[in-house]
């Protein structure tokens, strides 16, 4: 149970415990939600006083049409959502995407489903697979804002989307579907793999489409090594999530939050388990992070698993909830937090120029709205509170003070890292003459 207490939940708390009940004190009411949605979500488990409800079955008339329309497809693809992750359907859908053949591209929490290095994982082409696809599969995938709301320039203005969903009130939300396929997840996957099994049908390897996904994934995977190995000081955001992902256990539960701190952390940082990946999801909300994390850690606390929780946050996504740090000292939780600091809200200024600005004037009228304190010290508020805090500068310090964290299980870190202020996402073109993503 999470939660913050006083008169008269006081005694609700108390009583909790006496009934064998754990219960874990937050500092704000919206971290203990959010630590309590997660739970859900990680184990499986769901509070009700209902039983559960049967599994559905997809119509099995709309099963055969959707094998239908994929066949004649000449660019397909799957989308692989958090639905699918939270239905527990990675079994089935890794049998289904290596069967069949199909491209896959996970959304942001359908990370793990299958794993991130899978030879048909092509999120590292996702505007190219987005835009030429001509059939979408999509497997608890909504298509709201973080698909673009399957819309042109960033769709096929003619793509014809299959749509597998537990809720029917989310059928044909934004684009109408080809096909509706109403069902359990993991149930209606077994369907279509049964079919495609049944017609010993398989999407060739040669394609052209196969290609051209290909020739994209080498095209970015250049493009973000040229910036990953860069060293120069203040660090980049991709030298950043380089080093960290060659350290992160493969096991590891990532919580990450932020604006570019998310987005760049998302496709540098892998997933090679399902439900191992927490972040803002579908309403982009900010202030989730160590909530999340809180969650994650007595998870892996009270099952004893030896699996680490890292929490990659923005600087300004730490500031929505940064007190629930002393959440983690208080009960020992080993999170390992790190903050990419790059003193603002998608980008700040320097130290000098922030004097400067003082010099302009009053701050509130000359200072840009995105900007923060100037390499805040984050790393004090955790050692304030008796964790472990780390500044970082360099690839050097960066890489031990994540080894350092990642050996301590007796209580969180938190690394400062702090960054280049005007430290970007690489280039993006989305138009159908042409895209650089």
């Amino acid at each position: 149970m999470f939660g913050i207490v006083g008169v008269p939940i006081i005694e609700v708390a108390m009583a909790a415990q006496a009934a064998g009940i754990r219960y874990v004190g937050m500092r704000n009411e919206q971290a203990a939600c959010y630590a309590a949605s997660a739970i859900g979500y990680i184990t499986g488990r769901e509070v009700s006083c209902c039983p559960p409800p049967p599994v559905s079955l997809a119509d099995q008339g709309s099963v055969t049409e959707a094998i239908s329309v994929f066949k004649a497809a000449k660019t397909p693809l799957v989308i692989i959502g958090k639905g699918a992750a939270y239905g527990r359907a990675e079994t089935v859908l890794r049998e289904f995407i290596e069967t069949s053949g199909l491209p896959f591209l996970p959304t942001p929490m359908g990370k793990g489903v299958l794993p991130d290095d899978h030879a048909n994982c092509v999120a590292a082409a996702r505007s190219r697979a987005l835009l030429l696809a001509d059939v979408i599969l999509l497997f608890g995938a909504r298509l709201n804002w973080m698909l673009h709301f399957g819309l042109p320039p960033r769709f096929n203005p003619n793509v014809k989307i299959i749509q597998v969903d537990l809720c029917a009130e989310e059928m044909g939300n934004n684009v109408r579907p080809a096909v509706a396929l109403l069902g359990d997840i993991s149930a209606v996957a077994t369907q279509l793999l049964m079919c495609v099994r049944r017609d010993g049908w398989k999407y060739p390897s040669n394609t052209e489409w196969w290609s051209t996904l290909k020739s994209k994934i080498a095209a970015n995977a250049k493009i973000s090594k040229a910036l990953a190995l860069q060293s120069t000081v203040p660090l980049n955001y991709y030298t950043v999530f380089h080093h960290i992902s060659q350290l992160l256990p493969h096991d590891c539960i990532i919580v990450s939050e932020g604006a570019n701190t998310m987005d760049i952390g998302r496709t540098m940082l892998n997933n090679y388990l399902p439900r191992h990946r927490l972040d803002a999801g579908t309403f982009g909300t900010m202030g989730v992070g160590l909530g999340f994390a809180i969650a994650a850690a007595a998870v892996e606390a009270s099952q004893n698993t030896g699996r680490r929780v890292v929490c990659v946050e923005g600087d300004s996504a730490f500031g929505f909830s940064g007190m629930e740090v002393e959440t983690m000292c208080r009960y020992s939780l080993p999170v390992v937090v790190i903050v990419v600091n790059n003193n603002g809200i998608y980008s700040g200024v320097d130290s000098e120029t922030w004097k400067a600005m003082k010099q302009m004037g009053e701050l509130t009228s000359v200072a840009p709205p995105v900007s923060l304190l100037p390499e805040a010290r984050y790393d004090e508020v955790m050692k304030a509170f008796g964790g472990r805090g780390l500044l970082v500068r360099t690839v050097e310090e960066l890489r031990s003070a994540l080894q350092l964290s990642l050996s301590d299980w007796e209580r969180p870190s938190l690394i400062n890292v702090l960054i280049d202020p005007s430290s970007d996402r690489k280039q993006q073109v989305t138009t159908t003459s042409g895209i650089k993503t």
